[in-house]
């Protein structure tokens, strides 16, 4: 397999080195030459698979410098039922992301997958932890360390925090917006006090967070130095990791590969949908990608007008589905190199005008940047935008009408999705969190507390060790230094 940046840098990294280095060194993000191809009768080979043997598949083909001994052990180091145990009430452990049918009417079908079993209750556990036994296995195979500097809008610092904690040869330091996510999401991660993780509390929004993650990922002497790493999704390895739960979607949603399925995602870095979007152009049978936004509505605004326009911090809004509190997505650029026919040269400018002028525009308009959205129909992509109120009629109407508790963010994907349900084509929601981690939301909705898996039930009345402090990636990065010792 060889890897390109999406800026056109010419080294083809193996996909361990981009494993442990993130960013390529020119501040693109790594892609496939070419994306392997799944055909219909391997697609009737994996219906048959477990979860662990699905993922060995599907990384086998991304992962060709790792042996397939050592991958499929890793899979199944992952993913086990001890480790996606909290499963709602009917739903099995060992499936590990159980699919739930929600509504069937006039042959429209609305489904949830659910993502959220792992030990953080969110579904970025469902790469992270396979991130952690990557990382701990190509480190120990060069016998080197990595020091990872982090960006969480919530449930990226709590599953990556979990997912490295005790892991030899890591340091994790995660930077997340101060006193701007919920309760539960800050006490998941401020409350462990294992001596390789480190949260820094930074005074702005998630974007400024990701911003001082980028900028020391661009110092290229000293990422070196300080040999820093990310988990964020523009590491190639995470967004591999999630392209496995579409092919699991897919193939638990039908009975032959004449089926399309659509999904619907809950959305704010373009990470989780930009999986489903390599899945779609390795051939699996997609109809549709449905972006769900909250009021940061930047993807919304793209795919309905080819306009992306990133919002300054004082723009953004703090909702109550923070995770999605983002307006700049990072992952976006994966598919705009493919909107462009992989163009990295101009993939280079526009982002460039993004970082100078606030975005760029695709709509074909008078004095616009290029006319290729209206290609975007090609990719299957659609788009809505939910708010604080729709959030919370969609909790109510869940309740009373499927009998379920769902998170906030799963409230925005269950809203728009309902927008785009096609006859004979199945609609998949992908969850995002439980319930618990959005309580305060829960509560207004419905008038009581979510439920909670057992171990979480007093999360936030533990200790909590976290510094404060500013937008500063020049203070960063000398707590980095301070805290590695290199």
């Amino acid at each position: 397999m060889q890897y390109v940046s999406t800026r056109g840098h010419a080294a083809t990294p193996s996909f361990s080195e981009i494993l442990l280095g993130g960013l390529a060194p020119d501040g693109g993000l790594y892609l496939p030459a070419q994306y392997p191809q799944v055909r219909g009768a391997e697609l009737d080979q994996w219906r048959k698979l477990s979860y662990a043997d699905l993922a060995f598949e599907v990384l086998r083909k991304f992962a060709t410098d790792i042996p397939e001994a050592d991958l499929k052990a890793l899979a199944h180091k992952t993913y086990t039922a001890d480790v996606y145990r909290n499963t709602r009430a009917g739903e099995h452990a060992a499936e590990i992301t159980p699919l739930r049918t929600l509504e069937e009417q006039g042959g429209k079908k609305l489904v949830l997958q659910s993502l959220s079993n792992g030990p953080t209750l969110a579904f970025k556990d469902m790469a992270m932890q396979l991130l952690g036994n990557l990382f701990e296995y190509a480190l120990a195979k060069q016998g080197a360390e990595l020091n990872i500097v982090g960006a969480t809008s919530g449930d990226t610092g709590s599953a990556a925090e979990y997912a490295m904690r005790g892991k030899k040869g890591i340091r994790v330091f995660m930077l997340s917006p101060h006193k701007k996510m919920s309760a539960f999401q800050t006490a998941q991660m401020f409350s462990l006090q294992d001596p390789n993780i480190f949260n820094l509390a930074i005074e702005g929004v998630f974007d400024d967070c990701q911003d001082i993650v980028k900028a020391i990922s661009n110092d290229l002497e000293y990422k070196a130095a300080k040999k820093i790493g990310t988990v964020n999704s523009i590491n190639w390895a995470r967004v591999v990791a999630q392209v496995v739960y579409y092919f699991r979607g897919y193939l638990a949603a039908t009975t032959s590969n004449e089926q399309k399925v659509s999904f619907t995602v809950p959305s704010g870095n373009f990470g989780n949908i930009c999986a489903g979007h390599i899945a779609r152009m390795m051939g699996l049978p997609i109809d549709k990608l449905v972006v769900a936004t909250n009021e940061n509505d930047v993807l919304d605004e793209f795919f309905r007008t080819g306009i992306y326009r990133v919002r300054k911090s004082a723009e953004t809004y703090h909702t109550s589905s923070p995770s999605m509190d983002i307006s700049k997505a990072s992952n976006f650029e994966r598919f705009v190199y493919d909107l462009l026919g992989r163009d990295s040269a101009r993939v280079k400018d526009l982002f460039h005008k993004v970082e100078t002028a606030g975005g760029f525009d695709l709509s074909g308009q008078a004095g616009c940047d290029g006319n290729e959205f209206a290609s975007v129909i090609q990719y299957g992509f659609a788009s809505g935008r939910s708010t604080h109120a729709d959030r919370l009629e969609t909790i109510r109407f869940a309740e009373k009408t499927y009998g379920i508790t769902v998170d906030t963010h799963t409230a925005d994907g269950i809203k728009v999705a309902r927008e785009h349900l096609t006859p004979g084509v199945t609609m998949i929601v992908l969850e995002t969190a439980l319930p618990a981690k959005f309580n305060e939301t829960i509560r207004e909705a419905l008038g009581r507390d979510a439920d909670r898996p057992a171990g979480f039930e007093n999360i936030e009345a533990l200790p909590q060790r976290f510094e404060v402090m500013p937008a500063d990636a020049a203070r960063v990065k000398a707590y980095v230094a301070q805290h590695t010792g290199l």
